[in-house]
């Protein structure tokens, strides 16, 4: 396929799919915690999502084995990735999808300190300093909201926090290690086999594995390993060898903006005037965070 130099309505379309895919994503995960333990749910899903994902790698003749000098960052990045979604899941069960929504997807915050201490030419400039001043107010905000009904807390919020704290950690490592000498398919191989391991062995800590478990949240969660995690990755990967980087990041404000409405529409949870001040300092800072400058 040949590349574009902007998003046209086809990959608006698809970017404006994936966007909802994430947002319901979150929503299935605070169902199916219902009938699964968190953190067992999330080592299950990253079990079984290797399997379409080393299916992937066959059919497109990429080779299933591991690059010399990349296990320590392999490791790390996996680590990394345990954390992201032991945290996430942890979130979705003790606060709700609509302060998840807004917390998890302040990722570009941390990304960007840590870019701009840590990686060269990624020093942040007066634009993106403001973008990241005004996401971090959404994201005080959002934590301080506290009380009005729902099930929001603040051990939850700060859940959120930690998870999106480790996406920055997973995407500061693909691209500043030696994880960026492998193929984004296999960087999705190193995290599912480390954060399966870590999150299965981790998951007798935190209660019960089996909650009110019903079929449907079986087929949730094969849902989940194959359309989300396999399937959402790799096409997300597709979409950015088509069209610039930038460009695809500028839509990542509709996630958490779909994540507020369904966490509404579909579980009944509170939205008030300053869930949306929170979410729209969020959304501001990450569109001025992922602005590219034209030239002139």
């Amino acid at each position: 396929m040949t590349g574009k130099d902007r998003i046209d309505a086809t990959g608006a379309g698809w970017l404006v799919g994936f966007a909802l895919l994430f947002a319901v994503n979150q929503v299935v995960i605070r169902w199916t915690n219902q009938g699964l333990q968190p953190v067992f749910y999330a080592g299950v899903r990253s079990l079984v999502a290797m399997v379409p994902v080393a299916l992937w790698m066959v059919w497109r003749g990429i080779p299933l084995r591991i690059a010399p000098g990349t296990v320590g960052a392999g490791v790390l990045i996996g680590l990394a990735f345990s954390a992201e979604f032991l945290f996430l899941f942890l979130a979705l069960d003790l606060t709700t999808v609509v302060h998840t929504s807004i917390l998890f997807y302040a990722m570009p915050v941390w990304l960007a300190l840590a870019g701009h201490f840590l990686l060269p030419g990624e020093r942040m400039n007066a634009v993106k300093a403001a973008g990241l001043a005004l996401a971090f107010a959404g994201v005080v905000w959002s934590i301080a909201q506290r009380g009005g009904g729902g099930t929001a807390s603040l051990v939850g919020d700060f859940c959120a926090v930690l998870g999106s704290m480790g996406w920055a950690a997973t995407a500061f490592l693909a691209r500043g290690s030696a994880m960026r000498r492998v193929r984004p398919e296999g960087q999705l191989m190193w995290m599912l086999a480390v954060s399966a391991l870590v999150m299965l062995g981790l998951s007798p800590l935190f209660g019960p594995l089996i909650r009110d478990l019903v079929p449907l949240h079986l087929v949730a969660l094969g849902v989940q390993a194959v359309v989300v995690v396999a399937g959402g990755y790799i096409g997300w990967l597709l979409i950015l060898s088509l069209y610039p980087p930038a460009s695809v990041a500028s839509f990542s404000f509709l996630t958490p903006l779909f994540g507020v409405l369904l966490g509404w529409l579909l579980l009944d949870e509170p939205v008030r005037p300053g869930t949306f001040g929170a979410l729209g300092l969020v959304v501001a800072g990450i569109m001025l965070m992922n602005r590219v400058a034209r030239p002139v």
